[in-house]
């Protein structure tokens, strides 16, 4: 039987192995670099003497801003110096609560017991526009998420969340909540919010209660998400969702709770806990790169004009 040999492999086949090996290697050192990068920024840097911060929020670029619940000032540090500045200035009578930046170097921040979502440019600092979202009392604005073509905010004191325009186009949409949710009087219930893994809808810890639940936003309807692993979120504040993993600050209990979830949000298996001996009662998180960004809020500590407060990063 005649034995057949291979033939020798052409040169347009050994150069495009080549270059695919060259790219392959290229896209595996880029992580590492940006890594190693990243690895000699600060982990820990000042903010203001009596800032009062409560969110984070950091976009594409290496820069974290920070809100002010003393007058609602913002404040960006460049994450790869810890030197910061006062991109907008408060006022009296303004709260700067949870924030979230846009593509668009929009900055979206939750107005606190004011009910007001404020639409601020962060490269300029100029209010851009300021909606009313409830009553002047008996509510607080606390936290947001960018999904679509709006801004969802929560409100601790109302069953409800507000969607406002991303766009010129539009009004702010009142969404109740119903289904599985409870509201607490005179605790914190509504507080962190994250969109949902499918992008359908969103995800909401109850502070007080220490529940998570997913939000149609269709109907409003609120589902509570069985927790594997763990009772409850208690004192859940600030959430961070990085494809099916759910960061959850836990504020008074100073840790992180780490949880996997399933495709649609339906189930939460705590996978770790984050603690750090800075953290002191750290309220909200944001993500760049592999390290989570977050402000201790200090609520346990004088709040006072000469009150010193940190931002600290972790590995995640």
């Amino acid at each position: 039987m005649t034995r057949s040999h291979p033939s020798p492999p052409s040169r347009r086949a050994v150069l495009g192995g080549a270059a695919v090996a060259a790219l392959t290697a290229a896209a595996g050192t880029a992580p590492a670099q940006a890594a190693a990068r990243e690895a000699r920024w600060p982990t820990e840097f000042p903010l203001p003497d009596g800032w009062l911060p409560e969110g984070i929020t950091i976009g594409r670029g290496p820069y974290a801003y920070m809100g002010s619940r003393a007058d609602g000032a913002v404040y960006r540090t460049d994450l790869r110096t810890g030197e910061g500045r006062v991109v907008h200035e408060g006022a009296t009578g303004l709260a700067a609560i949870g924030l979230k930046l846009d593509h668009d170097g929009l900055l979206y921040v939750a107005g606190g017991g004011a009910g007001t979502a404020r639409i601020i440019d962060s490269r300029t600092g100029d209010l851009l526009r300021t909606h009313r979202l409830t009553g002047a009392t008996g509510h607080f604005v606390n936290d947001v998420v960018l999904l679509g073509d709006r801004a969802w905010f929560t409100d601790s004191y109302g069953p409800v969340l507000y969607g406002v325009p991303r766009g010129r186009r539009g009004g702010v949409r009142a969404l109740p909540l119903t289904g599985d949710w409870e509201q607490t009087p005179d605790v914190i219930n509504a507080n962190g919010v994250v969109s949902t893994p499918d992008g359908r809808g969103l995800i909401v810890v109850r502070t007080a209660a220490g529940a998570l639940y997913r939000v149609s936003l269709r109907t409003g309807r609120a589902t509570r998400i069985p927790l594997v692993g763990a009772d409850d979120v208690v004192n859940g504040d600030g959430l961070v969702r990085v494809g099916r993993t759910l960061y959850v600050v836990q504020n008074r209990l100073n840790l992180v709770s780490v949880w996997d979830l399933d495709a649609r949000a339906g189930r939460a298996t705590l996978r770790r806990t984050i603690t750090d001996p800075r953290f002191d009662v750290p309220a909200t998180a944001a993500r760049f790169g592999d390290r989570l960004y977050l402000v201790n809020a200090r609520f346990t500590s004088p709040q006072t004009p000469e009150t010193t407060f940190t931002a600290v990063a972790v590995d995640r």
